[in-house]
């Protein structure tokens, strides 16, 4: 199964793959030559693939835990001043993601979206401390009764695309998709001070399934 932003890439490259090993066989006479470039042809086809898939998670639904965005590993459970949306201290958990990675990203919690905003910048290396600030973004916040999680996906040096399908005033379903981000890159998440973390640095984590907070 494969995710809705990947559709497009996905066909083209199927095109080239296609084409271009039809006119190898074709125009070129030496079967090592053909080997060659099927093998190259067929790893990137495959790349493309793994990097758009989208398999399915079975999300434990509850109003008591926060689930991880993404899949990745956790590389920041730090208290750090929030200045876009809070504007006091919130808890961080930032989940980096290689291009290996599955990149769809998901509501970490039910609730109402009360915030939702694009921000273009650069594309600095995904964990510079200042990514989060000076890199293309987009920053979500959900609310569930009393409580309200923001969630930031932010671009990486590879990450020249953010899709967000979040919107204010939309309820949304914890585990549900949110979007996606294209070719590597992190979500931060960011708690109240005081949330009950369930996870560690360097832990690896699936989106929609580990949870990685608990109200």
């Amino acid at each position: 199964m494969f995710h809705k932003e990947g559709y497009k890439i996905i066909s083209v490259a199927l095109v080239l793959f296609l084409g271009i090993n039809l006119a190898s066989y074709v125009a070129i006479q030496i079967d090592e030559w053909q080997i060659a470039i099927f093998s190259v042809t067929l790893v990137f086809l495959i790349l493309i693939l793994q990097f758009f898939r989208n398999p399915k998670r079975h999300t434990t639904v509850s109003d008591s835990t926060v689930v991880a965005p993404v899949d990745g590993k956790v590389v920041v459970i730090e208290e750090v001043f929030e200045k876009e949306h809070f504007k006091d201290n919130r808890l961080q958990v930032s989940i980096f993601m290689s291009p290996v990675n599955v990149h769809v990203t998901r509501h970490p919690i039910n609730g109402d979206v009360i915030f939702s905003k694009y921000h273009p910048g650069k594309y600095l290396v995904a964990w510079h401390p200042k990514a989060s600030e000076e890199n293309e973004r987009t920053t979500v916040v959900v609310k569930n009764n009393s409580i309200e999680v923001l969630y930031r996906q932010i671009a990486g040096a590879l990450a020249k695309r953010i899709v967000n399908y979040a919107k204010e005033g939309e309820k949304v379903v914890q585990g549900s998709d949110s979007g996606f981000i294209k070719f590597g890159s992190r979500v931060d998440v960011y708690l109240p001070i005081g949330t009950d973390v369930s996870v560690t640095l360097n832990q690896k984590v699936k989106g929609g399934e580990s949870v990685i907070a608990n109200l």
